[in-house]
């Protein structure tokens, strides 16, 4: 990668210039200045690629396929005499697993590209049969029973299947323990708690997926908004004031969202010139080079504009739900399937899902930015000397990745609704029904006086034009 300070290069150049120049030939065909999704994937030319790299994206599907045969007549012992005393419950373990290989192999060399190419395009082509996997096992928890499902998930980790002590951190909000040998207990324990750092962390990943500071800060102050609201249903959201106000939003969310934006910043200020690894002169400018193919081949500036429109600002406010969602899930799974937090299954789901989202939050956003708002559409029309009568762009699909993203929080929520029947006796408190309820209203006026706005201007506009029509006829 060849910053300001003139470092850096990439042997995937040709790659991310045979991208750029089949978009922009797309968009010249059609007469578009946008991307669209469902174009035909880009042609890469591999005699175009640095010499020493080039081997790497070579189609070598065949010989793919003859090296996994052979590792699956390994594993399963096909040429070998069977046994009779082999254990059935291994046996169909190990199938489980083997399946799941082959079809990420041949995700791995079939699968649709994306518009992601680092750190290799088969990576992110795996990452999409890990999102297809994942959502399979989702839908096979889902036709489970819930007792029946806590105990298969013995099969994915052995510590599991054990019912969870609860655990809460409003139990003591006193700030000062007189007491206690020390006076500040409850506050160090919270601060020094092993989750904080993660706090910290995932406020960065969020940070490095929507790169806007205001989604960001409704994020932060719409989970702990979730965490009042259904803190009558899961212990550990029920917290103390200190902790919820200046432990999570001013100090871990901010310094979170703060390095994350910097990092963005970062990225978005660097020159993207790409040299080929064999055209580094020093061996330190090699292994810069071997480092940076784990980073950014270009930086896109997603442009969310909540507020152009009603139609805008109801997509991006989907986004927020739909984020707000997945992360409500990870609690409401933790309880009802009985996972317990230090349980490495669920660092493995939050890596998984922030692979996930990258390149749907992209795909999300380019859907957007490729369809013209109804008033700017009116603009357009009235002045053209209204040549079309009517004008609407062709609408496009959603990415695979961003369909996966939503399907697999859908199949989340119902399992966490179904197996979730019984397991919360306390009723919603009266007044979080209000408060939600008069959102809701609120929001649905604040929508119908933004049209019934946009309606006026237009008429104001249509009259406008007609009189200009006039007087120039």
């Amino acid at each position: 990668m060849a910053s300001s300070d003139g470092a850096v290069a990439s042997s995937d150049g040709a790659l991310l210039i045979s991208a750029l120049e089949h978009r922009k030939k797309h968009r010249q065909q059609r007469g578009r200045s946008d991307l669209v999704l469902d174009d035909p994937p880009p042609v890469v030319v591999v005699s175009d690629l640095d010499p020493w790299t080039a081997w790497a994206y070579h189609p070598r599907t065949i010989s793919v396929l003859i090296a996994g045969v052979c590792a699956l007549i390994w594993a399963s012992g096909a040429l070998q005499p069977e046994i009779s005393d082999e254990n059935a419950a291994v046996n169909g373990t190990r199938g489980v697993w083997a399946m799941i290989a082959v079809f990420l192999g041949y995700c791995l060399l079939q699968a649709p590209p994306t518009i992601l190419i680092r750190p290799h395009p088969a990576f992110w082509r795996m990452i999409h049969g890990v999102a297809v996997v994942y959502l399979v096992f989702l839908t096979f928890l889902l036709f489970q029973k819930r007792d029946d499902a806590r105990q298969f998930m013995k099969y994915i980790h052995p510590d599991l299947g054990i019912e969870l002590p609860e655990r809460s951190y409003g139990g003591d909000c006193r700030i000062y323990t007189p007491e206690d040998p020390n006076k500040f207990k409850n506050v160090y324990d919270t601060l020094f708690d092993e989750f904080v750092i993660a706090h910290v962390l995932g406020w960065w990943a969020k940070a490095i997926m929507l790169r806007s500071l205001p989604i960001l800060w409704m994020l932060s102050i719409g989970f702990e908004m979730m965490e009042v609201t259904f803190n009558h249903m899961l212990p550990n959201f029920n917290e103390c004031w200190w902790d919820s106000i200046i432990l999570d939003v001013l100090i871990c969310n901010w310094f979170g969202i703060w390095s994350g934006m910097k990092t963005v910043r970062y990225f978005d200020g660097k020159t993207y010139e790409w040299v080929g690894l064999s055209r580094q002169p020093t061996i330190m400018g090699k292994v810069r080079r071997s480092l940076s193919q784990f980073t950014p081949a270009n930086w896109d500036k997603d442009e969310w504009n909540p507020l152009s429109g009603p139609l805008r600002f109801v997509q991006v406010l989907g986004l927020v739900v739909i984020v707000l969602t997945v992360e409500l899930n990870a609690f409401f799974l933790k309880f009802c399937l009985w996972v317990p937090p230090r349980n490495p299954l669920n660092s493995y789901r939050l890596i998984l899902w922030w692979l996930i989202a990258n390149p749907a939050i992209r795909e999300y956003n380019s859907f957007l930015q490729d369809r013209y708002s109804s008033f700017t559409a009116f603009l357009l029309i009235y002045f053209s000397w209204c040549v079309f009568f009517f004008f609407r762009k062709p609408m496009k699909k959603i990415g695979a990745f961003c369909w996966l993203s939503l399907a697999n929080c859908i199949v989340e929520v119902l399992i966490c609704v179904k197996f979730g029947q019984g397991l919360y006796p306390k009723p919603m408190p009266k007044w979080i029904v209000i408060f939600w309820s008069s959102t809701a209203a609120l929001l649905g006026i604040f929508l119908a006086g933004w049209i019934a706005k946009l309606y006026v201007d237009r008429n104001r506009l249509v009259s406008a034009t007609e009189v200009y029509v006039k007087k120039v006829s």
